[in-house]
């Protein structure tokens, strides 16, 4: 298959303006932005033709280029990244097999969870595919934590048994009543692979209502009755955590320092 990763930026978030241009400190003390971790995580993702950050916003651009990253302007309509690889692809000559999203606040995302998402799209039956993770005590405790602080963290994925999803969410699904003896949870890690097909029917549609309740791209799929199926995939004893909120960079710089990442 051949296959592009998107990595989708803008500045103008509405919970943390300039995200992407943020500075993360590895543990060798180099600092490098968000956006740079996020993409040098595609990097090492065997079997990519190619890697573009999009943007529309000239500071993001000009932060990419300088580290060596193919940038492609997209439109500051674009209301989430889905809608912005949408735009992306429709730049590209030739559309690829599959289009990878790597959300451009991840960059603590596993090669390997791309590597399962991939390998996940060789099913021509799968339209779109995200991966989903079981969550950690720590990191349930984070989720908790976060909801009671009034604080819009990570998301959680609710399956059916066939492992598409039900629906996914900025609350902690199911309820977590203790955290000595929690249900099972599972982490959404923000990463999406689509057909060229599924984008351009996702460009077609309004937002819809739960989409813009949850600020949750993938619940458009779900409005509109298209599958998405959720890959499970393994930490192998990796700490996953997006950068959602300012506490989020203490965080992902601990991982950072506990794994030895530069």
């Amino acid at each position: 298959m051949k296959t592009v990763v998107f990595i989708p930026a803008r500045y103008a978030s509405s919970r943390y303006p300039g995200k992407p241009l943020v500075e993360l400190t590895g543990a060798t003390g180099e600092k490098k932005t968000l956006i740079q971790r996020s993409w040098e995580a595609a990097q090492g993702v065997a079997g990519v033709d190619a890697v573009y950050v999009l943007t529309d916003d000239a500071r993001i651009r000009d932060a990419a280029e300088g580290f060596g990253a193919e940038v492609l302007m997209t439109s500051s309509a674009a209301r989430n990244g889905t809608e912005r690889c949408a735009e992306g692809l429709a730049q590209l000559g030739t559309p690829p097999d599959v289009v990878v999203n790597l959300q451009g606040d991840a960059p603590l995302t596993p090669v390997w969870f791309l590597d399962a998402l991939i390998a996940a799209m060789a099913d021509e039956r799968v339209q779109m595919a995200t991966p989903v993770l079981r969550t950690e005590a720590d990191t349930l405790a984070n989720f908790v934590t976060d909801r009671k602080e009034g604080r819009v963290g990570g998301t959680t994925a609710v399956m059916r048994a066939d492992g598409t999803a039900l629906y996914f969410s900025k609350e902690v699904l199911p309820y977590v009543a203790s955290l000595e003896a929690p249900p099972e949870v599972w982490h959404h890690v923000g990463v999406y692979a689509y057909r060229p097909a599924a984008l351009d029917a996702y460009a077609g549609w309004p937002e819809g209502p739960l989409e813009a309740a949850e600020g949750l791209e993938q619940l458009r799929f779900l409005e509109n009755g298209w599958p998405v199926t959720c890959v499970e995939v393994e930490a192998r004893g990796r700490v996953f955590w997006e950068l959602n909120n300012p506490i989020d960079v203490a965080r992902i710089e601990a991982v950072l320092a506990k794994e030895g990442l530069s």
